[in-house]
């Protein structure tokens, strides 16, 4: 069995655990190491104001980090009730794909915008076959546009 948690601060070496091992397990994946300016980017994460709407969750089994969700409320003045949140990130191990552990990091999610008055989770999804078929399976989903991303230089 595992168990889903918020990520917190007392978590980050976990959760560089965790990634560490995915880039070992899928190293044309991720393309940046978990380094130590990471871990303090992470640690200084949880006291800079900018995280604030930081939605961000992690799945353990016996202690080790399994699954990663971190998602963020959107703020624009355009949608002035901050009605929707933005799903960053959803990994988990390839061992623990097809245990039930993607869907109850969305579950923890979903209940944490409910309680935060979101109605709507926006993600981008990946273009691989295992990304795509999680999300055309996902419970009151609708599939819209496709994503477009800017550098700002």
């Amino acid at each position: 069995m595992f168990e889903i948690k918020k990520f917190e601060k007392d978590d980050i070496e976990k959760v560089i655990a965790f990634e560490r091992e995915l880039r070992k397990l899928e190293p044309d994946t991720y393309f940046w190491e978990p380094d130590e300016t990471y871990a303090k980017q992470l640690e200084h994460s949880f006291v800079d104001p900018r995280f604030n709407t930081a939605l961000s969750f992690i799945a353990l089994r016996e202690n080790k980090v399994i699954g990663r969700i971190d998602a963020s409320l959107i703020s624009s003045r355009s949608d002035a009730s901050c009605f929707s949140a933005y799903l960053d990130w959803i990994c988990v191990l390839k061992s623990e794909r097809h245990r039930q552990v993607a869907q109850a990091l969305l579950n923890a999610l979903r209940a944490e915008c409910r309680a935060q008055g979101v109605g709507v989770l926006i993600a981008l999804m990946a273009n691989n076959e295992e990304a795509q078929s999680f999300y055309k399976n996902v419970e009151a989903a609708s599939i819209h546009d496709t994503g477009i991303w800017i550098d700002i230089q």
